[in-house]
């Protein structure tokens, strides 16, 4: 009997530890695929979001690009908390490399879809995971799965873009530090550039590889001439007008973007870097020559991007618009 009864106390306080480590982890909050399901009644949020996703994609193929931009800018500064999307002088919008950030409308019209149902229940934050994951869809990529349960965060100041986020133009070795801050490796790094499959970029950040290279008065010697004479021809010298380039040829989420680095076509100084620096090189032709599964990898990329520093459980709050902080 004696030990009957320490067996049960032993039970006891096992179901009672269980239990309080799942009560833990539910009230602290975590990231879980699936997290709004059942949390407005039958409706299915993601649904909801991949129609609204969907219409514009018809109407505009360029959101993909966007919204890939938009996921990135966020999540590198302060986490993945929708701070970029707060309006006002001094705000993250203001800040230089995000003046020309698009997607926000999307946004706006995905939180108003979902408020229709369940006012005050989905995140700006989750919806830019989620909007983005299927625009990329939408691009011949993967639907990989998104994790979901963030919260919006309460800070949004512009210095701090200019703290954490890699500058256009930074080195190969820069990026991989600053990546690297955000527990991000060097393949993840190679990934998430494959979102430049695509992108575009204006001529301004192109001049110098075109006609002097690092101040040599020479075009970057890594270039191939053809694509040389061709950009020549979209960016003149001495001319104000600051076209666009597509950073590829292929408008779908694919491994062509990889195969041009091989080539060397790659349009912005890190993407050709990305070829030839040693931490880089190998998993670019790797990529280059057997990327079939590139799409199920990219996804994976953007999973771990959209997991850093995220607010969860109590944390921050649910805006009730995606461009303001809530009263409080």
């Amino acid at each position: 009997m004696k030990m009957k009864s320490k067996a049960a106390v032993i039970s006891s306080s096992l179901v009672f530890i269980l239990s309080n480590w799942a009560w833990g982890d539910w009230c602290e909050g975590a990231l879980q695929i699936g997290f709004y399901r059942g949390k407005c009644g039958i409706a299915d949020v993601e649904a909801i979001v991949a129609g609204v996703v969907t219409a514009r994609f018809v109407r505009d193929p360029t959101i993909v690009a966007a919204l890939l931009r938009l996921q990135y800018h966020d999540c590198f500064v302060n986490g993945c908390d929708a701070s970029i999307l707060v309006d006002g002088s001094n705000s993250e919008k203001t800040a230089p490399p995000n003046l020309s950030v698009r997607g926000f409308d999307i946004i706006d019209d995905a939180k108003a879809a979902v408020d229709r149902i369940c006012p005050g229940v989905v995140s700006c934050a989750d919806l830019i995971i989620i909007a983005t994951r299927d625009a990329v869809f939408l691009s011949l990529g993967v639907r990989y799965e998104v994790q979901t349960g963030r919260r919006d965060g309460l800070v949004s100041l512009p210095q701090n873009v200019s703290l954490f986020l890699p500058p256009p133009l930074a080195s190969v070795s820069h990026s991989i530090a600053l990546f690297a801050n955000k527990g991000l490796t060097p393949t993840d790094m190679v990934l998430l550039l494959g979102a430049h499959s695509v992108g575009v970029v204006h001529c301004s950040l192109l001049k110098d590889r075109l006609y002097n290279f690092r101040n040599t008065g020479i075009p970057d010697p890594t270039m191939d001439p053809f694509l040389l004479n061709l950009l020549r021809l979209r960016c003149p010298q001495n001319t104000p007008t600051n076209n666009i380039v597509n950073l590829d040829q292929n408008p779908f989420m694919d491994n062509s973007y990889y195969q041009r680095l091989l080539l060397k076509r790659g349009i912005l100084p890190i993407d050709q870097e990305l070829a030839l620096h040693p931490l880089t090189r190998g998993t670019v032709m790797t990529l280059a020559t057997r990327g079939f599964d590139f799409p199920s990898r990219f996804g994976a990329a953007m999973v771990k991007l959209g997991a850093i520093e995220v607010l969860t459980g109590s944390q921050g709050e649910i805006r009730r618009s995606c461009r303001a902080f809530n009263e409080h």
